[in-house]
């Protein structure tokens, strides 16, 4: 077994490409699935190029059901999850695979929102099982700040990039 740990995470910035599409599962759960557009910009022969990719992002449970209700296309959006590679089928059969983050954290960036809150950002309950269990301590441990991209607002000047 090796000594290094692994991670699969994934952080987006970007605008939706289309509205949000919402189903339900046979046993009730909601799926929302929609494709966001990041912009990289490199300089090739004295002039500015621009690249735009491309991401497929799928949320569950009741995050989908926000997702779908608050974001429309064009909507800015920080996505932070992790990727997942699955196999399905074609139209005509064909055996196709798709990358997809598969989202746990959704934060609107948009000002002009219609989204119920101040801050706007919404998580995917943990799973039971990946909770820890609290360990005893002597004393209680100080408060840690954490880092934050600051607020957002209606320029791009707040922007942490």
């Amino acid at each position: 077994m090796s000594s290094f740990s692994t991670m699969n995470k994934a952080m987006l910035i970007g605008r939706l490409g289309q509205d949000p599409e919402l189903k339900h599962t046979t046993g009730g759960t909601a799926v929302c699935n929609f494709s966001v557009a990041t912009d990289s910009s490199y300089k090739q022969n004295d002039s500015w190029e621009e690249k735009t990719e491309w991401h497929r992002v799928v949320v569950f449970g009741s995050l989908a059901e926000t997702v779908a209700k608050y974001l429309k296309k064009g909507s800015t959006c920080f996505i932070e999850g992790r990727l997942q590679t699955r196999k399905y089928q074609d139209r005509d059969g064909n055996e196709r695979s798709t990358t997809e983050v598969v989202a746990q954290t959704v934060k609107f960036l948009d000002s002009r929102s219609s989204a119920p809150s101040q801050d706007r950002q919404y998580s995917q309950p943990a799973p039971a099982a990946a909770t820890p269990k609290p360990t005893p301590q002597a004393a209680p441990a100080a408060p840690v700040e954490s880092p934050s991209i600051g607020p957002v607002g209606d320029d791009d000047e707040n922007l942490p990039f």
